[in-house]
């Protein structure tokens, strides 16, 4: 089966800047990123960078190792899963953040994932569940983000 690939994007009233410093900063992760439950960086690390590895678990208990792979601030940042839950057979993800004026950015997630049969069989209800997921974190780090 081909990856899967999608993306979203949401424009936010603060500089690329500031608002990719915030989403890589692990202590303050879960203010804003209402998916998870946990986020921490792993193996010593104590800030985010490009070799570094996260832990996260979401809501629903799925718990997935993350490595990243490029950590360009303030414009992107990459992540490749090197462990998680057994229905994914690889899952990438990045996010981008352009500067649109002195003060406003548009932020977008792309992630893309190949699913193991048999759950590759109901990848539909999957990218269903993702993209409204990652539509949910971006409004809430709108929120997060503007009232600060």
């Amino acid at each position: 089966m081909a990856a899967i690939k999608f993306s979203e994007s949401i424009n936010i009233s603060r500089n690329s800047a500031d608002i990719f410093a915030f989403t890589q900063d692990y202590t303050k992760r879960l203010t804003w990123d209402t998916f998870l439950k946990k986020a921490d960086l792993i193996d010593g690390a104590t800030e985010a960078g490009k070799g570094v590895k996260a832990y996260c678990v979401a809501r629903n208990g799925l718990g997935m190792v993350t490595e990243y792979i490029t950590f360009n601030p303030p414009k992107a940042t990459a992540i490749r899963m090197t462990s998680g839950p057994f229905l994914f057979k690889n899952f990438l993800g990045s996010w981008n953040f352009r500067q649109l004026t002195e003060n406003s950015a548009e932020v977008i997630f792309l992630y893309s994932f190949e699913l193991r049969f048999p759950f590759s069989l109901f990848s539909f209800i999957a990218t269903r569940n993702l993209k409204a997921n990652v539509k949910r974190r971006l409004r809430d780090l709108k929120a997060c983000m503007e009232e600060s």
